[in-house]
Order: C-alpha cells, then structure tokens, then sequence
C-alpha cells in the first residue's frame, strides 16, 4: 500500500495551497490524519483492497478486443481467489469470514483495477453466491457454495426480464412442480420473459439462479430464486454448450464493462430436483404441498428481495470510488496547468485559481464528502442487519430505503463529476490514458444496475408517505383537527409575504447577517428538513383521495404525482447525506481539519439550497435578500476552500498506481515548471523578444505626448 508519505507529490505549484487570509492561517488539512478517518471502520480491509486494485496484474488494459477483455477478466475473477481475501462474506467453516459489512468496504476499490472486474466480481459472489447464501438453506450452502466462491462453477444471477426490468413481482418465467417426477419444470412461455443483460450468462456460466413465479397445485406463490444448471462444464473446466432446454444469446458489445459477458436466457420447459428451490423463505413437500415460514405473499416477497440488497450497497460505494478518482485528477491537474495571464505579466494563472473553475469542481468535491460519510453510515447499517446485530423487519426496511435513497444519488453523481472532470481537463481529459473516458463509459450503467435510479427514489418516495401516514395511525379527531389547523397556520404563514418580510427586517440590510445565519447548523438543517417535510407532506394531502377512488383513478392520481414523489425522494437524499457529513464532524479531533470540513459541509448544504431556490422563494421559507446571499456565501465558500482543495483529494489516499491517470502524477507541473523556467531564462538573457502590441503602444503614447 502506497502512504501519503511515500506517494508522488502532487502538491501545485508554488503559491497554490497558500492564500489564506490572516485569520485563517492556522487553518489546516492533516492529510495524513484525515486518509486514517476516511478509511473508517473496515481500514485495514480497505488498504489491503487497495493493494490489489494497485497491482498490475488486474490492472484494466485499454483498447482490448472484446473476447481478449473477457478472458482477461475471467482469469483475474480465478486468481482473486488465491490471492485476495474476496470471499469474506461467506460462512466461516466453508473459507469464508462471515463479515457482510467488511466483505463490502473491501470490494469497493476492484473499481480502480477495472470496472468490469468489479462487476463480474459482484455478479459471481454478490449475486450468484448471495442468492445461495441469502435464499438456501444450510445444506444447499454445503452443496452449492464452494463451487461458487473458487468459480469452478461461474453464475449468473437471472432475475431481470426483457419485459419486466425493475418490476420483479411481475416476471413471466415459471417453475411449476411436478409432483410424479419431484421436478420443477423452469419454463419462459413468451420472448418478452427471457432473462436478459445477465452478467456471465453471455460466455462463462454453467449455472445460474433463475427467479421464477413457483406454481404448485395450481396456485402461484410469486417469485423465487431456483438453482439450475445452463451450461455443459468441458474437460478443462470452462463453460460449453447449453443444457437441454437452455437456450440464450450473447448481449455482444456494450458502450461499458467490456470484459463482462453480459448475455440472456430462456427455458423451455427444463427440469431440475426439487432441491434446487433455494428453500430459505419458501418449501415444496414432496406432495406438492407449499408452506413458508413467512404468511403474507407481499412480505415474502420483499423479505426474498431485501436479502440482495448489498448490491445496492456495493454499488453505492464503487460509485463513490470511482467519483474521487475522477476528482483527483481533475483537481490536481487543475491545480497545475496554466492558461492565460492574470495579475502578472510574466506567469498564467493556474485553473484552479479561476472562479468559474472553483464553481465547476468544488461543490461536487463537497457532494463527495457528503457521500463518503453517507455510505459509511450506509455500510453500518448493512453490516449490523446482515451480522444479526440489528436484523428487524424495521430495520431492513430502513437499510432498504437507504440503499435506494444513496445509490441513485452516488452513480448519478459519478457520471456528473467523470463528466465534468473531463471537460475541466480539455482535451487531455479526453486521451484514454488518463482514463476520465472509458471510467464514464463503464460506469454509466452503474443508474440502472439493481434498480432504475428512477425507480429506487419512487421507492423511497412511498416509504416517506407511509411513515407520513403512520405518524397518524390512533388519531383522534381533535388531533387531527389541530394538526389540520397548524398545517393551514403554516400554510398561511410561509405563503404570504409575512415571514420574507420578518427576515429581512432582521437582516436588516446586512449582507453578514444573512451569511452569519445562513452558516449556522441549525439554519441549513432546518432548510433541508423543512423542504422534504413539506413536500411530503403536500403530497399526502393531494393523495389522501386515493383511497376512495377505483383503482384505475387511484392510478391515475398517482400517476399525476408522480414527479413530486421522485422530487421528495431527491430532497430526502440531500438531507440523509448533509446529516452524515455533520455526525461525522464529530468524529474528527484535529481542530484544523474539523474546520475546513465544516466548510465542505456547508458548502455542500448551501448548494442544495442553491439548487432548489425557487421552491425555497415559492414556499416563502427565504427571502429575496437571504436568497442572494445563498450564492454570495457559496462563493466565500469556494475562497476559502480553494486553498485546501489538493489536501481534500489527497486525503481520499489513492496514488497514482490506483487513479493511473498520467496527467495527475505531477507530469503538468513538470511541463509548467519548464515553461516557466524557459521563459525566466529568456527574459534574464535580454534576448526575449519585443511584442509588437508593446511597441505600437509606445508609439501611441509618444504621440500623444
């Protein structure tokens, strides 16, 4: 593992980390300190995750042909075996460690050796194993596991439909038993039911665990998970020709994840042992008889599907990874490329010191942050409910929703920060070598990977309705008539222009006052709260009809609020991530970085607000004059922050082996200083030739003299 002492300087050029004010001067990043903090919890894990991520041998190679990627692939999936503790996740008597949580933390960083290698990596053991691990029972781990941790059997994980890609419960494959064999009979009656986009299903998979609707004595018992067998296994134990019955395409060459087999499947009418129903959450007797240890249809359901859940999570936190190497490239390259002079007339200013510059990355480096801390909180959860910890319904539900919140929210930022980073780079950012491009190819699949993005926020737009309405469950009529009246007193006061002139009354003119109030934690807190309690709460009362309506009208009303669900959705993230930035201010001793992360934080919160000022102005909850100051203060801000903006990336702790982008190993400095240097030089020889613009400016003072 490369360390902050033993790394690459890449500190900017001179006069670049400089710049405070007197009364910041002894504010400070202890890079070496904050790396510790960000390693968090799992940090030995993680440096040695990032061991493997730096060594070349999974080193991702540009420009490979789609079928030499894929073997490369396959070949780095066989050796992480043997020589990288990938399997931590599994039980401890069968190699593995039984940490859910750590098995995550340490998975995260295959995405700076290669994306598609993260991926097939998540496919085989966060997929195909976890759906044995997760959905089977003791003896089908014994049986069916080992074979999935060493990949002598590489899976596929075949839930997704061509005609159903987020809507499980509706998939059209079946699995009907027969009760005069004891055999499931796997079947897709229709094209729209092939399982599709399914990782190791184009090439490599002999098995697979197919979700399917489970039919028995005729009735349907919804999805479930069954292991089936696709592929004929050769001599020298790579994947052959399909099974009897199986039948499938390869998806072929994708915009991202070359070196991934993505592929699809369909059955026509293929038989497997009744031991093959992954039997955790479900039973068939040898009679056909049905039983569960779970009653309700829906809650089984959810339960199956909340047991994968860690693939949002991994999601989540590759997303991240990926978004801090992105940044630091274009952080430390912006902080070293010159272009165009400024107060000098010898030295251009470096891009970095530029405002526009400064509004283009620091506020997505503060998203970052924001991020960062959010996942980890993310990562606790997970780890508590899959340890045995913390394993309630509630609490399943919670980390479910905070994995729908927290993934659309990190892979739609990645693709923002990959994008902007490239553009902030010009046309280096550009060149595959320093990676910015083909890092966004392979990640843009990452918004619709385990769930449409889109989708998920309507997920947790429900759950923030429901919880809404079960905050009234037991109500009597004289509190709801009170809660009627202060939501109206509030509706009264925040739409008319009373409350704008009560601030800026206090405000008084003062542009500090405003920023004075807007820096406090309680002021941001309760700007971000208030705008999700609003929404949802605007919502349930546009809705509240719905259950005395048909179910075509209820729909239809739905339907018609559906993008201020989403909208609450998006302001709940902003919330769950700004409170994890500040629980986590707590956590840092060293007074000088405690300060410039509160900087961060409250850039990142101001920002939020920045976004949504017309909700804000609308709905009455700031004035025109505090509105203002929003983006005055957010400009102080980046002043302030610009400084530090180095020491902020660096202490994320990726070195060049990690973010292998050329133009961030100090290269530009290199360049720059040399330019410099020549033009010192020339200048100092008397040699420097004349402009022709000085000249003709000579000339024209002459004559008017």
């Amino acid at each position: 593992m490369t360390t902050v002492s033993d790394r690459p300087s890449t500190t900017a050029p001179s006069g670049n980390r400089t710049g405070l004010t007197p009364d910041r001067a002894d504010h400070h990043v202890d890079v070496a300190y904050l790396e510790t903090a960000l390693l968090g919890r799992w940090a030995q894990i993680r440096r040695d995750s990032r061991a493997v991520a730096a060594d070349p041998r999974f080193a991702k190679e540009e420009g490979l042909s789609m079928a030499d990627h894929r073997a490369r692939v396959l070949d780095q999936l066989k050796l992480l075996t043997t020589d990288a503790d990938v399997l931590r996740a599994f039980p401890v008597h069968l190699g593995g460690s039984n940490d859910a949580g750590g098995n995550l933390a340490g998975a995260e960083d295959l995405i700076l050796a290669d994306p598609s290698l993260q991926i097939k990596a998540g496919v085989q053991w966060g997929l195909f194993g976890a759906a044995i691990l997760h959905l089977g029972t003791p003896e089908q781990h014994e049986e069916l596991l080992p074979a999935a941790m060493d990949v002598s059997v590489p899976g596929a994980f075949a839930m997704t439909e061509i005609g159903h890609g987020s809507d499980v419960a509706s998939i059209g494959t079946t699995a009907t038993y027969d009760e005069a064999t004891e055999e499931f009979v796997i079947h897709t009656p229709f094209k729209a039911a092939w399982k599709d986009y399914l990782g190791n299903a184009g090439q490599h998979g002999t098995a697979a665990t197919v979700f399917a609707q489970l039919i028995t004595q005729g009735v349907n018992h919804g999805v479930h998970a069954f292991y089936v067998p696709i592929r004929e296994t050769t001599k020298d134990g790579s994947a052959g020709d399909f099974k009897p019955g199986v039948g499938g395409e390869d998806d072929g060459l994708k915009g991202g994840l070359v070196g991934v087999d993505n592929g699809r499947l369909h059955f026509t009418h293929v038989r497997i042992p009744r031991k093959h129903l992954l039997a955790r959450y479900g039973q068939v007797a040898a009679d056909g008889t049905y039983t569960s240890p779970i009653d309700s249809p829906g809650r089984r359901f959810f339960t199956m599907l909340g047991s994968l859940v860690q693939g949002r999570v991994s999601l989540d936190g590759a997303a991240g990874v990926a978004t801090k190497a992105g940044l630091i490239t274009a952080i430390t390259y912006g902080n070293q490329r010159r272009q165009f002079a400024g107060a000098s007339e010898t030295e251009e200013m470096v891009l970095l010191d530029y405002r526009e510059h400064q509004r283009r990355l620091l506020p997505l480096l503060a998203e970052t942050y924001a991020g960062h801390f959010a996942h980890e909180r993310l990562l606790d959860l997970f780890s508590a409910v899959f340890s045995g910890e913390m394993d309630t319904p509630e609490s399943r539900e919670d980390l479910e929703t905070m994995a729908a919140t927290l993934k659309p929210t990190s892979t739609w930022r990645a693709l923002n920060v990959l994008q902007t980073s490239r553009e902030a780079c010009g046309g280096a950012g550009f060149i595959t070598e320093n990676r910015l491009v083909s890092l966004r190819a392979d990640l843009d699949i990452y918004v619709t990977f385990e769930g449409d993005n889109t989708v998920l926020l309507q997920l947790v737009g429900k759950r923030l309705l429901a919880d809404y309405a079960a905050n009234f469950k037991g109500i009597d009529g004289v509190g709801m008539a009170r809660f009627v009246v202060e939501r109206a007193a509030d509706s009264v006061l925040y739409k008319t222009p009373i409350s704008r002139i009560a601030q800026s009354i206090l405000d008084s003119g003062s542009v500090r006052r405003s920023a004075g109030h807007l820096r406090e934690e309680a002021t941001q807190r309760e700007l971000l709260t208030d705008r999700v309690e609003s929404m949802v709460a605007e919502l349930a009362t546009a809705l509240r009809p719905a259950s005395k309506l048909t179910r075509a009208n209820a729909a239809e009303l739905f339907n018609n609020h559906q993008h201020e669900l989403i909208e609450a959705a998006r302001a709940h993230a902003d919330l769950v991530q700004w409170e994890a930035f500040t629980k986590a201010l707590e956590t840092i001793e060293d007074a000088g970085t405690r300060q410039v992360l509160t900087w961060v934080r409250d850039l990142f919160g101001l920002v939020a607000v920045e976004k949504n000022l017309a909700w804000y102005l609308i709905n009455g909850r700031l004035s025109g004059q505090r509105a203002r100051t929003v983006t005055s203060y957010i400009d102080r801000l980046l002043a302030r922050l610009r400084p530090h903006a180095q020491d902020l990336v660096d202490a994320f702790g990726y070195g060049p082996e990690h973010v292998r982008a050329t133009i961030a190993t100090g290269v530009e400095k290199e360049r720059q200083d040399e330019a410099q240097e020549y033009y010192r030089a020339l200048r100092a020889s008397g040699q420097e030739p004349v402009s022709e613009k000085s000249l003709k400016g000579k000339a024209t003072g002459g004559s008017k003299g």
